[in-house]
């Protein structure tokens, strides 16, 4: 592909039991499950004919051809070599040990994990001088979308102002359920549909009476939510119920968007659900089809013992980063809990989510004329003064009164009819908020309001009924009003939407947080923004010469403050300011990320060096990487690993690492290094000064750490910055120290 220039906002997240007979050696009845036969590079560039090598292994296994063709659910045969075939534990343990096979693993299942975002970042589409029009919106970028699918007729899709496909574009439209080809367009000029997989585990799964369709026509609006933030076109005047009005866009709206359909809705469970043998499929057909990007907002729970070629969405993303493809997941919605990251893979841009400047305050003012600011969506009218209670046993009575919301339900209606309603929950916000809702207006209530851990999901309640979230404290200040006051009345008044500050930026309390729970020198989260946004920069580099330079340049240039100078904090219980295991680098700064000055490059030999300082043998990486490999002896440190992060897990005595930055700005620059160092961490940066020129564009340096603590701690931060005269290039520090490990061989 030709090199160009533009800018990308992606956004933000499984088969198979038969019973029968087997012709090899297994028993009779033996269940077979889908297992990923994983050949690593493939070695002909003729696809039909490495999907023929596939059919001839497994024909080699099963004993007939017949067999072959019933077992096989996938060919891998673009971006690497591999299938998904129904196997039992027997033959799966076979064919793992043919001296061409990576791995075999058990398939798994995955499940998925604004209009104000692209002004928050400086990108407004008013503004004639930023990034987004100096790249024309991202006209010739392609987005892949693995996902739930999407509904063509959304706005979203229009291809107002559109110019051609991009020439490098090789995919198709692929017809289907209520989907066929007219419903591509400039726009969406993609749409495919994965489902072998799926159905291999759900053999029960009813066609004619599923809710969702078989095309990539999606039920489950997820995969419209994701490709809309990422490159959905202008669609003006815009607004729920005239809050937060105005035009929607994605962060490129002249990208093109093509659709993979992985995840398949199940009515019974009432859960959406992924094959990572769809998933591999999807990533596949995306490699050949021609995308720029890949998105997957999906995740997995829980955490296996494995961070890169054993994990079926870090497989392809190899393949695909190799290729020059940018791969972004989401960091996951199991937070605030440390150690929840997933989508673990250092080639991985890995996203966590952030509130926006905006706030939908909701004025709730007490008898005593105190004002609560509560957050809403709501639109209907004025709640007057209405009388305010809290359920709860009044000491004396038998009756069983609850001020927690779910226990609203018991209450009489007596207790709440006419009244607006105080409770106090643990659940996340839109669950309690929701069921809190409906149990207060089934008893004849005028409005709820959900006292809970800090949150940052919100949506209507049924009806425009009026249902407001605050926190603990405010929830207590209304609930010391009512137990002081003899008749307490509260006035809820529609909800406003506020922009800009005073709005503080925080990381969401859903967002999953680090450390890394499996290689703890590796950070992620890479960085992020609000849900699984990420920007995406492709500045006249050669795809195959650099493949993580725009990873790092994202990075090298992130925010550690909010837009406005302000620290970010990090939602849950307690709020805190947040650190590099809840944002990564910190906040995405695109226009920044264009001139960095200096990049911790990564390329295909620092991912080898990486996968040998964790231990993967020699065969595996040969094959996952298509040449051989010998790890060196001792292995290298993964501490040297040149990410743009420095994590020390295990800090004894002292440590000596090595980085190294590469010049992408100016030929002659100097730059100075400063070091604010961890609590109790002495940092030594040698040399301090870094020369720049025209001979000279890669320069390393190394970082001697030490401790003073005497004492297993916790992580401590801090960061390591190179100036200039105009740029300042910081990546944070993040140190454990460890007296005493965890665990020891007594051996």
């Amino acid at each position: 592909m030709s090199n160009h220039r533009t800018s990308i906002f992606v956004v933000l997240s499984l088969v198979i039991i038969l019973n029968g007979q087997s012709s090899f050696l297994a028993r009779a009845g033996a269940e077979r499950k889908v297992h990923i036969v994983y050949l690593g590079e493939k070695q002909h560039d003729d696809p039909e004919f490495v999907t023929e090598s596939h059919h001839r292994m497994l024909w080699s296994l099963l004993g007939s051809k017949e067999d072959a063709h019933d077992s096989m659910v996938h060919s891998f045969r673009h971006g690497f070599s591999g299938f998904a075939a129904k196997l039992t534990e027997s033959q799966a343990k076979k064919i793992a040990d043919l001296p061409e096979v990576v791995h075999v693993i058990p398939d798994r299942f995955y499940k998925p994990a604004t209009t104000r975002t692209w002004d928050y970042l400086g990108l407004s589409a008013a503004n004639p001088k930023n990034l987004l029009n100096e790249t024309n919106m991202g006209e010739q970028m392609i987005i892949g979308i693995i996902d739930t699918g999407v509904w063509p007729e959304s706005e979203v899709f229009n291809e107002n102002g559109i110019g051609p496909v991009p020439s490098h574009w090789k995919g198709g439209c692929e017809s289907g359920e209520d989907f066929n080809s007219s419903h591509c367009n400039k726009k969406l000029i993609g749409a495919k549909y994965f489902i072998n997989g799926f159905l291999a585990e759900n053999e029960s799964f009813n066609f004619t009476e599923s809710l969702d369709f078989i095309s990539p026509r999606g039920y489950n609006g997820h995969g419209t939510h994701v490709a809309t933030i990422a490159g959905g076109s202008y669609v003006p005047n815009t607004s729920y119920k005239g809050l937060a009005g105005g035009t929607v866009r994605g962060g490129a709206p002249r990208a093109r968007i093509a659709v993979y359909k992985t995840c398949w809705y199940l009515d019974d469970l009432d859960i959406t659900s992924c094959s990572s043998a769809d998933i591999l499929k999807a990533m596949d057909e995306a490699i050949h089809d021609g995308v720029d990007v890949l998105s997957l907002s999906l995740g997995f729970e829980p955490l296996y013992p494995e961070t890169d070629v054993r994990d079926g969405i870090a497989t392809g993303a190899f393949h695909a980063v190799l290729k020059g493809i940018t791969v972004v997941c989401a960091a996951g919605n199991a937070g605030p809990a440390a150690q929840t990251v997933t989508n673990l893979a250092p080639w991985i841009i890995t996203v966590a989510a952030t509130t926006l400047d905006r706030s939908f305050v909701t004025p709730m003012t007490l008898g005593n004329n105190k004002v609560i600011l509560g957050q809403a969506i709501y639109t209907g009218p004025e709640v007057g003064f209405t009388s305010l209670v809290y359920p709860e046993n009044p000491g004396n009575s038998n009756e069983s009164f609850s001020g927690t919301c779910e226990r609203l339900l018991i209450n009489s209606n007596s207790t709440m009819a006419g009244k607006v309603v105080l409770c106090f929950t643990e659940s996340p916000y839109s669950i309690s908020v929701t069921r809190a809702a409906r149990y207060v207006k089934r008893a004849g209530g005028l409005g709820v309001i959900i006292s809970g851990q800090p949150g940052n999901v919100l949506r209507p309640c049924l009806d425009d009924f009026p249902c407001v979230a605050v926190d603990y404290e405010l929830g207590t200040d209304i609930l010391f009003y009512i137990r002081s006051n003899g008749s307490p009345i509260v006035k809820i008044q529609p909800s406003r939407t506020l922009i800009g500050q005073p709005v503080g930026t925080k990381v969401a309390s859903f967002s999953s947080r680090g450390p890394n729970p499996i290689s703890a020198a590796i950070l992620k989260i890479s960085y992020c923004h609000y849900r699984f946004l990420i920007l995406f920069i492709q500045s006249k580099l050669d795809k195959n010469k650099n493949i993580d330079d725009i990873d790092n340049r994202l990075y090298s240039a992130a925010w550690r403050t909010d837009p406005f100078g302000e620290q970010i904090f990090a939602e849950g219980s307690p709020r805190k300011p947040a650190d590099p295991f809840d944002y990564g680098g910190g906040l995405v700064n695109p226009e920044k990320a264009t001139k960095p000055g200096l990049v911790y490059d990564l390329g295909l030999e620092d991912y080898v060096l990486y996968m040998c300082s964790v231990g993967y043998n020699e065969s595996s990486i040969s094959q996952l990487v298509g040449k051989g490999t010998t790890c060196s002896n001792p292995k290298p440190s993964v501490l040297d690993f040149n990410l743009p992060s420095i994590t020390i897990p295990n800090l004894k005595d002292e440590v000596t690492l090595t980085r190294i930055l590469t010049n992408v700005g100016p030929l002659d620059s100097v730059y100075k290094v400063t070091v604010e160092p961890p609590l109790g961490i002495q940092v030594t940066v040698t040399p301090e000064t870094l020369v720049f020129n025209s001979t000279t564009k890669r320069v390393s340096f190394k970082v001697r750490v030490s401790t003073t603590h005497k004492i297993n701690t916790g992580y401590y931060f801090g960061s390591l910055t190179w100036s200039d005269s105009v740029n300042s290039v910081t990546i944070p520090l993040s140190v454990r120290t460890q007296i005493m490990p965890y665990y020891y061989d007594e051996n």
